[in-house]
This record gives C-alpha cells, sequence and structure tokens, in this order.
C-alpha cells in the first residue's frame, strides 16, 4: 500500500501540495469576507449571494473552454505562476473599491480573479499525472483533496474570527488572500530548475506563441474535441453524470443553506465558519480514510454508496437544525455529511486521470467544468427562488432524498447488469 509520505517525497508534488494549502487557507477569508458583505446589505436574501457566487461560476462558461485548449499547449507550470501573481493583484485591490463604496467594482475584480483560475485549475488537474507515477494517482488526488480541506478548516475558523474583529475585518481578510496567492507562486516556481523570472517570462512568451496560434488555427474546434472526449469514453460519461449531479445538488443547497443557518442561529458568519469547520473536518478524514483504504474498492461502487449517505446526513441535518438547533448536534452531522462525500471526488478525478490521454487534459477538464458548474449555476438561482415558496428546510430534504434515491439506482443497476469491475 502506497502511503502519503511516499507521494510527498516527489519534490515538485510536495510545493504543489504546500502551495494550495496556503492558497486554500486565503480562499476561505475572501469567502467568509463576501458573505458578511452580502449580510450587512441584503439580510437573509437568497438571492443576493446567487447573484454574488454567479460572478464566480459565469468565468467557467466564458473563458472556462478557451483556457482548457491553452493549457494544452502551454506550459502548465508557468500557467499556474502567472494565473497566482493576477490573482494576488486583483484581490489586493477589492479593499480599495470597498473603502470607496465601489460594489460593482468588487464584482467585476471577483470576475476577473475567477477567470484566471479557470487557467489555474484545469493546469493544477493536469500537471499532476506528469510528475506522479500511474500507480500512485489515487493518493496523490486524496493529498490534492486533503490540501483543500484543510485549508477549509483553518480558513473557515480563522474568517469567523477575523471578520469579527474590528481592526482587521473583512478588508484584512482580503489583505491576507492576497497574501496566499503570491505564496502559491513562489512555492510552484521551485517545481522548476529555472530561476523564477525566467519562468514568468518564458510563460508570457509562450503565451504570445500560442495567441497567435489560436488565430491561424481554430481554439473551438479544440474546445468541441474536448466535449466530444467527454462522452467517448463510457468512464467519462459516468464522471461527468456523478459530477453534474453533485453540483446540482451543491448549487441547489449553497444559498439555501447559508442562510438557513443564520437564521437558525442569529448570526452572520461565525456559525456558518464553525459548521463549515465540522463539514471540511469530516471530509479530511473520509478523503484520508479513503486514500489509504479506498486503493482496492471499486470507484464506481463507492460512489453510488457515498450518495446514498450523503443524502441521508443532509436529510437528518436539515431536520434536526429546524426542529432542534442545536450547534454541536449539527457540527457532528456536518462532519459526517462530509466523511460520506468525500470519496466521490477521489474516484471521479481518479477515473479521469486514468481515462483521459494526457495531450488532452486541459481541454478534457475545462469541458468537465463548464459543464458541472452549469448545473450549479441553474440549479443555485432555481433554489434560492424555490425557497421564498417552499421553504429552506424542505428544498435540504429535496436534496437528500435526490441523493439517497440515485445512489441507491446505481446500486441496483449495477446489480442487474452485472457485478462491478475491478475498478
Amino acid at each position: 500500500m502506497i502511503h502519503f509520505r511516499e507521494v510527498l517525497k516527489n519534490r515538485n508534488f510536495l510545493f504543489l501540495w504546500l502551495g494550495q494549502l496556503v492558497s486554500n487557507f486565503g480562499d476561505r477569508l475572501n469567502q467568509m469576507a463576501l458573505v458578511a458583505l452580502v449580510y450587512q446589505s441584503n439580510p437573509g436574501s437568497e438571492i443576493a449571494l446567487a447573484k454574488l457566487i454567479s460572478f464566480t461560476v459565469i468565468p467557467v462558461f466564458i473563458v472556462g473552454p478557451i483556457a482548457g485548449a491553452w493549457v494544452d499547449r502551454l506550459n502548465r507550470r508557468n500557467i499556474m505562476i502567472i494565473s497566482d501573481i493576477l490573482r494576488g493583484l486583483l484581490v489586493l485591490s477589492i479593499p480599495v473599491f470597498i473603502v470607496w463604496r465601489q460594489i460593482l467594482l468588487v464584482y467585476l475584480v471577483i470576475f476577473l480573479t475567477f477567470s484566471l483560475s479557470r487557467f489555474f485549475i484545469p493546469s493544477k488537474m493536469a500537471i499532476i499525472p506528469e510528475i506522479v507515477a500511474k500507480d500512485k494517482l489515487l493518493v496523490a488526488n486524496t493529498l490534492q483533496d486533503t490540501t483543500h480541506m484543510i485549508g477549509n478548516v483553518v480558513g473557515l475558523v480563522g474568517a469567523g474570527i477575523i471578520v469579527n474583529i474590528a481592526c482587521i475585518g473583512a478588508i484584512g481578510g482580503f489583505y491576507i488572500d492576497s497574501a496566499t496567492f503570491f505564496i502559491s507562486a513562489a512555492l510552484i516556481a521551485m517545481m522548476a530548475q529555472r530561476k523564477f523570472v525566467r519562468e514568468v517570462r518564458d510563460g508570457l512568451r509562450d503565451t504570445k506563441k500560442a495567441l497567435g496560434d489560436s488565430l491561424r488555427r481554430s481554439v473551438f474546434s479544440e474546445i468541441k474535441d474536448g466535449f466530444n472526449y467527454l462522452i467517448k469514453y463510457s468512464n467519462m460519461r459516468f464522471v461527468m453524470s456523478v459530477f453534474f449531479l453533485l453540483m446540482a445538488g451543491a448549487g441547489a443547497v449553497s444559498c439555501v443553506i447559508i442562510v438557513f443557518i443564520q437564521k437558525a442561529f442569529g448570526t452572520s458568519t461565525r456559525d456558518i465558519g464553525f459548521l463549515g469547520m465540522f463539514l471540511v473536518t469530516g471530509l479530511l478524514i473520509g478523503t484520508v480514510l479513503f486514500g489509504r483504504f479506498g486503493q482496492k474498492v471499486n470507484r464506481k461502487k463507492a460512489i453510488h454508496l457515498s450518495f446514498i449517505a450523503s443524502g441521508i446526513f443532509i436529510s437528518l441535518f436539515a431536520f434536526f437544525v429546524r426542529a432542534y438547533p442545536n450547534l454541536f448536534v449539527a457540527g457532528i452531522l456536518s462532519a459526517l455529511l462530509g466523511m460520506s462525500v468525500s470519496p466521490i471526488a477521489i474516484s471521479t478525478n481518479t477515473l479521469t486521470h486514468e481515462t483521459i490521454p494526457e495531450e488532452i487534459r486541459g481541454r478534457i477538464f475545462s469541458s468537465l467544468e463548464a459543464v458541472i458548474h452549469l448545473a450549479f449555476l441553474l440549479f443555485m438561482f432555481v433554489a434560492a427562488y424555490a425557497a421564498k415558496f417552499l421553504g429552506r428546510s424542505w428544498i435540504l430534504l429535496a436534496v437528500g432524498a435526490v441523493f439517497s434515491l440515485c445512489g441507491i439506482a446505481g446500486v441496483l443497476r449495477s446489480s442487474a447488469f452485472g457485478p462491478y469491475d475491478k475498478r
């Protein structure tokens, strides 16, 4: 059995892992500060939250497919370095616009920041198989998810404190977030043998060349190739359907659950951060356990069972928080939900890495991002409007029921058409 320390001996993966650990911490500060801003201006409004979140999602459709085509042409390490530097500079401008009370400019910066993320994310996902041996991909993906979970745990707890400190507040959170991007860029630069300045210069030169090439060759034909490959492989069709369901549920829950928690416990960000800490702690525990013991478990079976369990815990969370709003009970249920969801992302990412050829990974990941974020955006607004008429707890119960029923259907279908294969 491959252990985490064997993957971390890989110098390049180690620096990538550390960079994301720092960056994810900053992201949570950014997220909680934005939630606080919306709460101050539009308390209890799912629609206001949905509008804010939409600025983080729309770049997936506008920029994502084109970025994916470029990622397959450029040096992926250089793309990540440049993206981090530019995102750090953009986030650094948010406090200025808050002081000037230019909220529309804050939203514009958010849009531009997440547009750059469309270059960073497929580059990160595509570079992992280049720097990690195939037999260690599951452990590498586990560690990558662990990066996200640890950053979320520390970030959510820290954000809940920072946003409520008068001398720091939301503005201080954005400054810290900006710094984390620069630290991440420096760590990723250490993956390369050449000096950092030369890395950036070469990245800019390659970007210029790729832009010229894209004018001579149809980038859109490469985007089309990405979507064609998504439906070419049976494993990718399965991955796409799993992520669509997961992100549709996440979209439906995203705004509703924030206001649900605010109304149940009477705070803007503190209890959201507290319950978020339990959620990502559960995700971290589930990720570590599955990474250690799940290498011989069939990927699809793990996904189906995870959907069943996560649906049950979402429903229990909605019931108990509404009927008996106890923060400790809600935290335990959040942790159990996190543990039940964690095998889904690990298994689907590993299936993707095992299926897709290296030369088209950037396009595949960008195309996949477009599909799943469409589900997120659509169901986020549907649920935000429906909450006015159905009630927030019923939205959560409905998502839980759909998750569990889809998981049961997957298990029954596999039993009807034969046993799961070895993977």
